[in-house]
C-alpha cells in the first residue's frame, strides 16, 4: 500500500508541476489547506478516491489516470478479464480494482471494492465527491452511512445515491464485502 501511496503522490506533483499550479491552487480545488495538500503530494498520507476524483474532474483527466498512472487508450470498447483489473489498495481495509481503465473519455469509473471488516468501534472514515454513485453488493454484508443515515446492504442490494453528500461503509458479520461501485 505504501508504494501505491507514493506512486499517486508523485503523479499529483508532476500534474501540479506541469500545469504549472501553485499547492494552494490545487489544495482549493481538494477543499483542503495547503498544508495538508502538500501532505497528499510527500506520499506519506493515505489519498482518498473522492480527493482524486476532484482533481481528475478539475483538469480533465481520467480518475484511473491519477490512479494508477496508465493513460486509456480504447474508445470502441474495453475488457477487463476476471482478476485483472488495475488495483489499488488505499487503506489495508478498502481494495479498488478499475473495470474500465483503459477506456478513453469514460461517463462513469466503474470499480470492483473490497472492503475488510474493522475492529469493532472503529469509527468509519467518511468522504464526498461531485457526482453520483452506485453500488450494487455482490458478496458479504455492509453498512453504507450517507450524510448521517446508516443503511444495511447485503449481496443483491443496490443503492444509487448523491456522491457530495458524505458517505462511506463497514464490511459487517466479520466478514469482507464486496461490491460494484460506478462513479459518475
Amino acid at each position: 500500500m505504501d508504494e501505491q501511496i507514493k506512486h499517486i503522490a508523485e503523479r499529483l506533483k508532476g500534474l501540479r508541476e506541469a500545469l504549472d499550479l501553485e499547492p494552494s491552487e490545487v489544495a482549493m480545488v481538494c477543499q483542503l489547506a495547503t498544508n495538508e495538500y502538500l501532505l497528499l503530494e510527500s506520499g506519506t498520507v493515505d489519498i482518498s478516491v473522492s480527493i482524486l476524483h476532484r482533481i481528475a474532474q478539475a483538469y480533465g483527466l481520467e480518475l484511473t489516470t491519477l490512479m494508477f498512472g496508465d493513460e486509456p487508450t480504447m474508445s470502441s470498447y474495453f475488457i477487463t478479464r476476471n482478476g485483472k483489473g488495475l488495483a489499488v489498495e488505499r487503506v489495508k481495509a478498502y481494495k479498488y480494482q478499475s473495470l474500465a481503465a483503459g477506456f478513453r473519455h469514460r461517463k462513469g469509473n466503474p470499480f470492483l471494492v473490497t472492503v475488510h471488516p474493522k475492529p469493532e468501534g472503529t469509527p468509519m472514515f467518511l468522504n464526498t465527491h461531485p457526482g453520483q454513485e452506485f453500488n450494487y453488493v455482490l458478496k458479504g454484508r455492509m453498512i453504507l452511512e450517507i450524510n448521517g443515515k446508516e443503511l444495511t446492504l447485503e449481496a443483491g442490494d443496490s443503492i444509487y445515491f448523491d456522491s457530495s453528500q458524505p458517505h462511506g461503509m463497514l464490511a459487517l458479520d466479520g466478514e469482507k464485502v464486496s461490491f460494484l461501485a460506478i462513479i459518475l
